[in-house]
């Protein structure tokens, strides 16, 4: 009997062995690393569970275990990061059990924290039926705030509502002050620090005026009353005699007080996760959580959970041997339950088109050998990494689907920066002007069009609008309008030759002069867009004219809402995945290309910055690895593009330069090369040049020190 929705998969409702006395027979179940975790007795517990080990089949047979030893069902918390995790688990457990265990208490932090506070919040000045606000409720009361607090929204840099609800929760989540939060992950605001507590005093006042709590206010109040109310801190010491938690290398600081709080005097806590796998700090996980756990629990047992289900020996050798390089963390080696596989491939591209080249061909390959295009992924550092690999399978008509947002040129960054080269470009293009003059302060899209209506018929709208008074500015965009007229002027080339700048200089100048203080003020996330419209900026680079790099883009973008597929049909029914590695986390494919492996892409020179940064990025560079089941394909290009010089070494990436040779084979890409493309031995675009390069051939090479373009020495300034 196989339960619905999943094919079978997921749910098999079948009675396991059981002994005479009907109990499970978990040692038929269970392999030996697995079984010791499930039959362990109480105290503290921590079980570092290896990628692809079984975790989940683990915290399910304990469970199970518990509940079949006597402990009852409303005794148990489980502490999940989803829902439909703690609901799997316990659906996993009463069909082990053959009994309802829906007494057990499941669920996220939030959904118990609320559970928690609906019963206690009067104890902090909430009534019982407060209200939750989600994010965009959130955002809506501290806009409100912007202005109770005496700050015009209106003012120039300062930023949106939705930008400082995710300051203001980031601060709650990570146990800082907004001051800390600011200068962590905005420090371009520094300056208005003081304005930005202010708002958050007032969003907080504002709270509990209107008796609502926001996601973080559902952790942070919780922690403060079981901290400070002991009677209710005893009454979920009593109750919860026994306490689970997943992925507890994820958790935050305040998260993790509530565990120690709850789990109190018994401390019949476990807490199952992996340190190699915490690379979730920019969302407030707090890697000393799982690091420091036997520190804060000094008679902790530890168990590891090493043999791996997912992947083959040389995958799991070359991820052993990467992770093994970092210091802090409990020593583990993963072992595979499956046998031998291929060796991982080392594939340098000349550059990042040829990168791209090689991952369509490859994929195009291996659908050939009958591996569905849903078995393969394309893996990245950063979601603008994908941006020339989503062109060259859109050219060859392989379907996609992007699971770390929207196709490169259909994110909203990227179409406001593109609006100003293309209405440069064509000064008849309505649609692109009216984006543009959104952007600013005070314009709508009835202004817009008002703007538009007495541009249009003027014979050089753009030299009209930079020499000439429009007369239909509102007084509060006109500071905005000014730049906006010397930056148009600059991108048509007014007062110069008369030329429009190159696409690769307009949008450096776009963000530089305009887009850049609109991101901070409008995106949470603004550093991020900026490395999108950088790397757009890049790779405009090999186009003369705007004229030829708008037609590539729009090509893009209509082949794209096609859906074609390489063979064809009309209505794909699998397509290759894209993600970043974050997103990744927990997933699977039998073929994975990770790609950009270079020291300037992966690592990210911004999270070396910080402390403990290069480890968490081999951590992450870890995961990448271990998301492959048969094939990994490790992908660089050894020149990329500055806006200075059109081809530049790209120092191949720390975590691969550290790995034994003998753990991977290198693969070298051969091409039919024109004297138009290779110069003097060093290969170069010609300048203009845009068209794909000729398709590559792969050659595994055989001799390791055959010379294949790797080995290479590089200057300092490199």
């Amino acid at each position: 009997m196989n339960g619905s929705g999943n094919g079978g998969k997921r749910y098999t409702l079948r009675r396991p062995p059981r002994s005479r006395t009907g109990l499970i027979k978990y040692e038929d179940e269970l392999n030996p690393q697995q079984l010791e975790v499930v039959m362990a007795g109480g105290g503290p517990l921590l079980v570092i569970a290896g990628a692809g080990s079984g975790k989940t089949r683990t915290v399910t047979y304990r469970l199970s275990r518990l509940v079949e030893d006597g402990v009852r069902p409303e005794s148990i918390l489980l502490l999940t990061f989803t829902n439909r995790a703690s609901r799997e688990m316990l659906h996993r457990a009463a069909t082990l059990i053959q009994s309802d265990v829906r007494q057990i208490w499941g669920g996220t932090f939030h959904h118990v924290g609320n559970l928690i506070l609906r019963s206690h919040a009067p104890l902090l000045g909430f009534a019982q039926n407060y209200t939750i606000l989600d994010r965009e409720d959130a955002s809506d009361l501290v806009s409100d705030c912007i202005r109770r607090a005496g700050v015009d929204p209106k003012e120039k840099h300062f930023p949106k509502g939705n930008v400082l609800e995710s300051l203001i929760a980031f601060a709650a989540d990570t146990d800082r002050t907004t001051a800390d939060a600011v200068l962590d992950r905005a420090p371009y605001l520094a300056d208005r620090i003081a304005e930005i507590e202010r708002v958050s005093e007032t969003y907080r006042e504002r709270k509990r005026e209107i008796q609502a709590m926001d996601f973080s206010d559902m952790l942070t109040h919780t922690r403060t009353l079981l901290a400070e109310h002991e009677g209710v801190r005893r009454f979920y010491q009593e109750r919860f005699e026994h306490v689970l938690v997943d992925e507890y290398q994820d958790t935050n600081k305040v998260q993790a007080d509530i565990i120690d709080l709850v789990a109190g005097a018994r401390k019949n806590l476990t807490v199952v996760g992996d340190d190699a796998q915490s690379i979730y700090s920019f969302r407030g996980a707090h890697f000393e959580n799982i690091i420091t756990f036997p520190d804060r629990y000094p008679d902790t047992r530890l168990f590891r959970l090493e043999a791996n289900y997912r992947s083959t020996e040389p995958i799991l050798f070359l991820a052993n041997a990467s992770i093994s390089n970092n210091k802090r963390q409990f020593k583990k080696e993963l072992a595979t339950t499956r046998g031998a596989g291929p060796l991982p491939a080392l594939v340098p591209g000349r550059d990042v088109l040829q990168q791209a080249d090689f991952v369509a061909q490859r994929i195009l390959d291996l659908n050939d050998e009958g591996i569905p295009l849903s078995e393969i992924a394309i893996l990245y550092r950063a979601h603008y990494h994908s941006m020339e690999v989503q062109m060259e399978l859109t050219r060859r008509g392989i379907p996609f689907e992007i699971r770390s947002g929207l196709r490169f040129f259909e994110q909203r960054h990227i179409k406001d920066v593109t609006a100003f080269v293309r209405f440069v470009s064509s000064p008849a293009d309505e649609l692109a002007w009216k984006r543009a003059l959104r952007l600013l302060p005070r314009i709508g899209e009835t202004t817009a069009g008002r703007i538009w209506d007495v541009l249009r018929v003027r014979e050089d709208p753009i030299r009209f609008a930079c020499e000439s008074g429009v007369g239909v500015i509102p007084k509060g965009a006109r500071e905005s309008w000014e730049v906006f007229r010397g930056l148009i002027g600059d991108l048509a080339g007014l007062g110069k030759d008369a030329t429009a700048l190159p696409p690769a200089e307009m949008i450096a100048l776009v963000l530089d002069r305009f887009y850049e203080s609109y991101m901070e003020a409008n995106f949470e996330n603004a550093p991020v867009r900026g490395e999108d419209i950088r790397q757009l900026a890049e790779f405009a680079m090999q186009y003369e004219n705007a004229e030829a790099f708008l037609s590539d883009l729009a090509l893009m973008g209509s082949v794209a809402a096609e859906g074609t597929m390489a063979g064809g049909n009309d209505a794909p029914d699998e397509s290759v995945v894209l993600s970043t590695v974050h997103q990744a986390k927990g997933l699977e494919w039998k073929v994975v290309f990770l790609i950009w492996l270079t020291d300037s892409h992966f690592p990210h020179q911004r999270a070396l910055a910080d402390a403990g940064g290069e480890e968490e990025e081999r951590r992450l560079f870890y995961v990448a690895l271990t998301r492959a089941k048969d094939e990994l394909h490790l992908c660089h290009p050894m020149l990329e593009s500055d806006s200075r010089r059109m081809g530049v070494f790209a120092r191949l990436s720390r975590f691969v330069a550290e790995i034994p040779e003998d753990l991977y084979e290198r693969w070298s890409l051969e091409e039919d090369t024109s004297p138009d493309w290779e110069k003097g031995g060093a290969l170069v675009r010609e300048e203009g040049e845009h068209s794909p390069p000729p398709e590559s051939v792969v050659t595994r090479l055989a001799d390791p020190e055959e010379p294949d373009g790797l080995k290479y020495e590089y200057d300092e300034e490199f």
